[in-house]
């Protein structure tokens, strides 16, 4: 007996957007059904992994878990992010230029850019660059200087908001790179944000969304339900301004949190602490996946692998079951769960009990 699938057909399409060196550029997008509804449409270019990199060694802010595969490069961004893509087979690096922040270190525009161009020249897969997502005139000042000091490197810049779009949009026109649109986790900014600039002249082609990505557990859930609504309103309604790949901040937002970097001391239910922030960090990119993500922003490598390998077993099929679990490279945590578990009340008299039987 046969048994017929049935299929939705969609209206839409996701446009693609491309970005990189001339010999290393990826093309991402170009889906015409939902993510890995390979069964109803295709899905030819699959997701993107990328890996970040920091502007500044940031030893004194990081867990161990996250400091361990990168402990020989974190004063040097462009080692590291050769690292990224030689040990670890990154398809694309993310610059986080967290020293710009006037909150911060407050680094100048100069600076930024030649920290930029070492990391660009160190690799020859694509870079993106991530400002400091704190204040937008900051941003459009870097970013801008950014964007000629590395013409004809067709990076991709972001985040890009409704109150510096003009300025980073011009930028990114004249010297030929792409955009990431960034906006608060909502359906309808996320379309003005691409209205916008649409009018300014760039081209969908040369866009990215960025929705606002929450980790695991600090807001997850609104992040993933505006995707979906937005890969809805894409597919099956047609909108043409929301037909744009999908970037998701992962790595960041994952690893800032407190319970990625909670000791066994402080937490000791929690597991071992290594192997808990590697699974937010994994969970969280799944989940992104599922809602459409096009590219995910990761930071440990072990993340990297096994996510890799979902995508792999998502679109080509086959088993999990010989799957190599989580490599650990910090000494292994146990504790002792029996010794910090109350005692057992073994007093069963009906007496004073929350369930004793009334008279």
């Amino acid at each position: 007996m046969t048994i017929e699938i049935p299929a939705q057909r969609y209206s839409g399409s996701i446009g693609i957007t491309s970005f990189g060196p001339e010999k290393a550029k990826i093309e991402i997008g170009g889906e015409t059904a939902y993510p890995f509804h390979i069964f109803e449409g295709s899905m030819p270019n699959l997701p993107k992994i990328a890996m970040e990199v920091w502007d500044y060694d940031p030893s004194s802010e990081w867990p161990e878990a996250a400091k361990a595969p990168f402990k020989d490069v974190l004063s040097s961004p462009p080692e590291w992010a050769k690292k990224c893509v030689e040990d670890y087979g990154a398809d694309a690096i993310v610059l986080q230029l967290k020293s710009i922040d006037p909150n911060g270190m407050n680094r100048d525009a100069d600076e930024a850019a030649l920290v930029a161009k070492s990391v660009v020249d160190a690799v020859d897969v694509p870079v993106i660059i991530w400002g400091t997502a704190n204040n937008t005139k900051k941003d459009e000042e870097v970013l801008g200087k950014i964007a000629e000091f590395c013409q004809n490197c067709t990076l991709a810049l972001g985040p890009v908001e409704a109150g510096n779009h003009k300025g980073i949009g011009a930028a990114v026109m004249g010297y030929g790179h792409a955009v990431i649109a960034s906006s608060p986790i909502d359906v309808n900014l996320a379309k003005q944000l691409n209205i916008l600039l649409a009018n300014l002249g760039v081209s969908p082609n040369h866009t990215l969304i960025d929705p606002t990505t929450g980790g695991l557990g600090y807001g997850l859930e609104y992040t993933y339900s505006v995707m979906e609504r937005i890969r809805m309103a894409a597919l099956t309604q047609d909108d043409d301004k929301l037909q744009i790949p999908i970037i998701n901040d992962v790595g960041n937002e994952v690893w800032k949190s407190k319970e990625a970097g909670l000791l066994p001391e402080a937490a000791p239910t929690f597991g071992d602490p290594e192997r808990r922030a590697i699974l937010m960090e994994i969970c969280t990119a799944v989940i992104y996946l599922m809602a459409g993500s096009d590219i995910v922003i990761m930071r440990h490598p072990e993340s990297v692998r096994l996510v890799r390998s979902y995508i792999s077993l998502m679109t080509d099929g086959g088993s999990a079951l010989g799957l190599k679990g989580i490599g650990k490279q910090l000494a292994e945590v146990k504790v002792d769960l029996a010794s910090i578990s109350p005692a057992p009340d073994l007093d069963f008299s009906a007496k004073d009990k929350v369930h004793a039987v009334k008279e």
